[in-house]
């Protein structure tokens, strides 16, 4: 097993690794159940700030393990998990990790008609600065992606009144690509990695032969990004059915 024992912040203390991950509850394309592989894939990636989607929490169907919990023991970060849906005392959510002080400041719902979706809101401080970081996971249904985009990009998310002017990180897994109209309408707010960079990663499911850009970080408020990768290694293909988005931002 690989460990994080620090966060891995550059030298000049202002470039960080972020991390968007649909881990599918840890079950690989090989149908195999393997908390441990994808802490060690993500810990091979040496990030510095995780977004994790589909996290199962004492569910039968994983062994009752706790997998925000484990991968955050293994990796050595802090964690704040959000349950999207429960059933009885099953759980199964997403989750944000950093070794870095991280605060929650809002975990709740999402507008939801199909299986239900939320999001977590932290703020992470890194070298002095505080960032204002987000993960989420919108709805397979496009009504759903639809009014779930609007929440977020509304009052009671990204435009709250206290971001105003912050710098802010959303991280997800949008099963939303380029091209369509909630990632259209994030991007009225935020920016991504072709607007930064000038080309965008690669794309991130199905991992084996991935065609689709399901998988984004965008930035506000002055962080910028620097590079975003889909990380396509067999390991990567093999430890769930998205790849890894590592995307490097500079605040």
């Amino acid at each position: 097993m690989t460990e994080l024992s620090s966060p891995t912040v550059s030298p000049d203390g202002r470039t960080i690794r972020i991390l968007s991950y649909n881990v599918h509850s840890c079950v690989g394309t090989d149908r195999k159940l393997d908390v441990g592989r994808v802490a060690d894939m993500i810990a091979a990636l040496e990030p510095d700030v995780i977004g994790l989607q589909e996290l199962d929490v004492g569910r039968r169907r994983s062994g009752g393990v706790d997998q925000a919990e484990e991968i955050a023991r293994r990796l050595k970060m802090d964690f704040h998990f959000h349950p999207a849906l429960k059933l009885e005392e099953e759980l199964y959510g997403d989750a944000l990790l950093t070794a870095f002080p991280m605060r929650l400041v809002k975990s709740a719902a999402l507008p939801s008609i199909g299986e239900p979706r939320g999001a977590l809101w932290t703020v992470i401080e890194v070298a002095g600065r505080k960032l204002q970081v987000f993960n989420t996971h919108l709805g397979l249904l496009r009504r759903d992606r639809l009014q779930q985009a609007a929440a977020l990009t509304g009052e009671d998310w990204l435009a709250h009144p206290e971001l105003e002017g912050k710098p802010v990180v959303l991280i997800g897994d949008f099963n939303s690509i380029p091209s369509s109209a909630p990632y259209r309408m994030i991007l009225e707010r935020l920016s991504d990695a072709r607007r930064q960079t000038g080309r965008l990663a690669a794309p991130t499911f199905p991992a084996r032969w991935p065609i689709l850009r399901l998988d984004h970080v965008f930035v506000g408020g002055g962080p910028q990004i620097v590079n975003a990768e889909a990380v396509s290694t067999p390991a990567a293909r093999r430890a769930s059915d998205h790849l890894p988005l590592l995307v490097t931002v500079k605040i």
